[in-house]
């Protein structure tokens, strides 16, 4: 057996191997004063660099984590090897032959696993590369020219090929020294029938390699038809290899992404290489699963959270595309620097977009579009019809815990001016406060998120009869109070609102019980089939009621009093004409939201449509109103505020009902 390394030669080889230039392969580094440079920690997550390294001293030390050391120490911690294996793998890259007390050179079979792991995946990737010059790879070698990729670009990425045959590279790696155990567990090999047989075979192979730029693992792309294998098929988790904690191209990118404080993040090995010959060597992609936590770990020690860094998103446009976006998202707080997502027109990826408009269209494409919080809540108030009021309050009741999530209040703030916008609510202080109270409950319930509020029903009960549901009622609220009131009359006096409130439609109820009862009346034929035969109508009335809750309901306006001692036609006239003002409004209200939805930029025919209704509204509801700064029709609309009091001198106002 070979003995411990002679001390000679380790000292030999923290004298050669610079600490400041082995830290760098994992983070960046800035300088720090007084000759040392200081970093973000890579052994605890911080959000200042705390992690200070010292070149003429050869040694680093965390004033947050206490983690300090050599290079020898920093090697091992951040690589988990035990001292050996670190040596040996600081004396190969100096080219340090090392000696052991008792005798020998370093025999390959007690070299420590990691290291054998690495050997054994850079032997096969240099397998690999040799194989695409073969008649068999003359496939391989069209897929990449059809892709815009030569022989230079290949090579530069050290893409290779796998023979198809069973244990072309198992029967390789054997000659290598490497034993059977070994290429299983590096996950080159798999169990066959008789014995260790190839992973990849007939295949195009890209070698994935860790920020310190070794081969730990392979992404491979199938050719042919007959391969029944994923079009991707990626190495599996092995000991160095773990697939969340990995991005392709990062060691090609983290000079530039250090640099610049830019990183691209494309889906695909052909979409890095597209992007790097496009000159944009900031891009790097996952293996094959979702940008997750551990990856932005890797870049925030790469752009070290300057307060201008950038990341900017280039998943495709389709659906699988948007909801990858989406996941992104979810972790965009734990990024200090901007995101932002890029598209290609038509869907395309970089690499198709490279082949179809040239590399100055994919250098384009990454300047930062969209920021990714506008793209995700877009793709959330996407999904629900923002011309109806429980379209936008679903919405809102959707969009604003994201929007809470921010941690930065003043970003916060505006984000929540913005959704506003998007959702066409000209209350923005409404939308503002609202995700200020779910930051605040966030905080109180310990940083674990906002409860998400009880959604909205997406279809409303003019729409069909579900059981009511929405926000509890209150008589407190005069427009629930004259509804109830309404209601009541339909029920127990129908005489005296027929046929005016059998021309109201189920919208004009704001609560959703209130609008199921509005629902039961109407199709038991209306009030004026109430006066005639009562006690059929309200037969009639609770048959139609959906369940049990509505017929409740039913039932209690039935017997309810009404507020007033004297119940004719000047009080049941105050009650009609009050609900219809009050929808009158909301409508005016959706249709401003509607104009500012439209902007400048909208269709002028649904501008005109827009501007015509909202000059033909006021008349229903008998004040004029005016229209929103930001309408694009550049009318002379006047003051709102004057219009707001016209709008209360011109209403009547009723006199409070007499209480039994």
């Amino acid at each position: 057996m070979a003995g411990r390394i002679n001390d000679e030669d380790v000292k030999a080889v923290r004298d050669a191997v610079p600490i400041d230039a082995v830290v760098s392969d994992y983070l960046q580094l800035r300088s720090a004063g007084g000759g040392n440079l200081k970093g973000l920690c890579p052994f605890h997550d911080e959000k200042s660099p705390s992690f200070q390294v010292s070149p003429s001293k050869g040694l680093f030390h965390c004033f947050g984590c206490q983690e300090g050391g050599d290079t020898i120490a920093f090697v091992m911690k951040i690589d988990h090897l035990t001292f050996s294996e670190t040596v040996e793998r600081l004396a190969a890259k100096a080219g340090i032959t090392l000696r052991y007390e008792e005798g020998g050179y370093n025999p390959s079979h007690q070299r420590g696993e990691r290291i054998r792991l690495v050997e054994a995946h850079q032997a096969a990737a240099q397998f690999y590369v040799d194989q695409l010059e073969s008649p068999e790879a003359e496939i391989g070698r069209k897929f990449l020219a059809e892709r815009g990729f030569d022989q230079a670009a290949a090579a530069h990425f050290g893409v290779g090929y796998s023979p198809a045959g069973w244990d072309h590279l198992t029967r390789y790696l054997r000659g290598k020294g490497f034993t059977d155990k070994e290429l299983t567990l590096s996950g080159l090999s798999q169990e066959g029938r008789r014995g260790p047989i190839d992973r990849f075979r007939g295949r195009l192979m890209w070698p994935i390699r860790d920020i310190g730029g070794e081969v730990v693992g392979f992404g491979a792309r199938k050719l042919r038809d007959d391969d029944n294998g994923p079009k991707y098929l990626n190495t599996p988790e092995t000991p160095i290899y773990k697939k969340g904690q990995v991005l392709y191209g990062v060691d090609l990118a983290k000079k530039e992404i250090a640099k610049t404080s830019r990183a691209v993040v494309v889906e695909g090995y052909t979409d890095v290489m597209a992007c790097h010959l496009a000159g944009v060597t900031t891009a790097i992609a996952t293996c094959g699963t979702a940008f997750g936590g551990d990856h932005i770990k890797i870049l925030r020690r790469l752009l070290m959270d300057n307060g201008s860094a950038r990341v900017i998103f280039t998943f495709d446009g389709d659906a699988a595309g948007q909801k990858a976006a989406l996941r992104a998202f979810e972790d965009d707080q734990k990024f200090a620097a901007e995101t932002y997502i890029a598209i290609a027109p038509e869907g395309m990826d970089p690499c198709e977009l490279r082949l179809a408009k040239g590399d100055d269209a994919v250098a384009d494409l990454v300047q930062p579009r969209t920021p990714l919080f506008e793209f995700a809540l877009r793709q959330i108030v996407s999904r629900y019809d923002l011309e109806t009021p429980a379209g936008r309050a679903a919405a809102l009741d959707e969009a604003a815990p994201v929007v809470a999530r921010i941690k930065n209040s003043g970003a916060q703030h505006e984000v929540a001016v913005q959704l506003a916008g998007m959702l066409g609510i000209l209350d923005t202080q409404f939308v503002v406060k609202r995700v200020a109270q779910l930051a605040r409950w966030a905080r109180d319930r310990g940083g674990r998120g906002p409860a998400q509020p009880q959604g909205r029903p997406q279809q409303t009960y003019a729409q069909g009869p579900p059981p009511p549901s929405g926000p509890a009622l209150t008589l407190r609220s005069p427009a629930h109070r004259t509804e109830r009131e309404l209601l009541k009359l339909a029920l127990q006096r129908p005489e005296l609102v027929s046929p005016a409130f059998d021309a109201y439609g189920v919208d004009e109820f704001t609560a959703p019980p209130y609008a199921a009862v509005r629902r039961c009346v109407e199709e038991a034929g209306g009030a004026e089939a109430g006066i005639a035969e009562p006690q059929a109508y309200l037969a009639r009335v609770l048959d139609a009621a959906p369940d049990d809750t509505v017929r409740r309901m039913v039932t209690e306006l039935a017997v309810e009093a009404i507020l007033r001692k004297t119940v004719d036609e000047v009080y049941a006239g105050v009650q009609l004409v009050q609900v219809r003002l009050r929808a009158v409004d909301r409508r005016i209200r959706d249709v401003q939201g509607s104009l500012a939805r439209l902007g400048a930029g909208g269709d002028p025919q649904q501008l005109a449509a827009v501007q015509n209704e909202l000059w033909v509204l006021p008349r229903a509801g008998g004040a004029p109103i005016a229209l929103p700064p930001s309408s694009a029709l550049h009318l002379d609309a006047p003051d709102p505020a004057h219009q707001r009091r016209k709008v209360t001198a011109t209403r009547a106002r009723p006199d409070p009902p007499d209480r039994p």
